[in-house]
């Protein structure tokens, strides 16, 4: 994640008060950041992901909100899946499942190693706040089980709209991720799925970037 202190945000993008609100996100910096502070009020997020917003920070920073441009996205029809990836799934070793452990999920993607990334962005604000979405309806789980064990998953955000907010994933197996989210794509009927920024892992699997008017245009 990149990181940022409060020195160089405050003064340049918006400071949130109390108020359920956020700025056009026309007024995002270069690289996304829109705004900062507010809550993670259940409120707030159903409004930032409407807006194309979403919250990405350190435990040592306050509440940054983003909106990049261009956007990283998967379109269903655009999936790729390699040969070797074909085989994996025909193999069959791994389960997929749908919000059957979504608090595992949440917090095993806390707790999973990223390159280049020595703490992680999903605080126990962040756990608590997507808990609460998921017990409401809009937040997601997705598990990837070998041998009745939890060796993968991801989660996100769904607000009914088609549309499928992508925010966390974390893998114990090889492959067991791919898996996962393959699966997720080819069962479902999302017009879209918002990866945020870019992966290489994604953009293997056929993510691309889109501008970031035209990916409010599906919201």
């Amino acid at each position: 994640m990149r990181h940022f202190s409060t020195e160089n945000v405050i003064g340049v993008v918006k400071l949130l008060n109390h108020k359920v609100e956020f700025p056009s996100v026309s007024h995002a910096s270069s690289d996304g950041l829109l705004a900062v502070g507010g809550d993670l009020s259940t409120e707030r997020l159903l409004l930032a992901y409407k807006s194309g917003i979403f919250p990405w920070f350190s435990d040592d920073e306050p509440i940054l909100w983003w909106s990049p441009d261009p956007r990283f996205v998967l379109f269903p029809d655009q999936l790729k899946i390699s040969k070797s990836m074909k085989q994996v799934l025909n193999n069959k070793d791994f389960v997929v499942t749908v919000n059957k452990d979504f608090e595992t999920v949440i917090k095993e993607c806390s707790i999973a190693k990223r390159e280049g990334q020595s703490g992680t962005w999903i605080t126990k604000n962040m756990i608590d706040a997507y808990i609460q979405l998921h017990h409401l309806g809009f937040a997601t789980s997705v598990e990837i089980w070998q041998k009745d064990e939890l060796v993968g998953g991801f989660y996100g955000v769904d607000l009914g709209n088609n549309v499928f907010c992508g925010e966390s994933m974390f893998t114990n197996v090889s492959n067991a991720s791919k898996v996962g989210l393959i699966s997720f794509v080819q069962n479902t009927n999302y017009k879209l799925i918002d990866c945020q920024v870019y992966t290489h892992h994604l953009q293997s699997l056929g993510a691309v970037e889109i501008p970031r008017k035209e990916f409010l245009t599906y919201l």
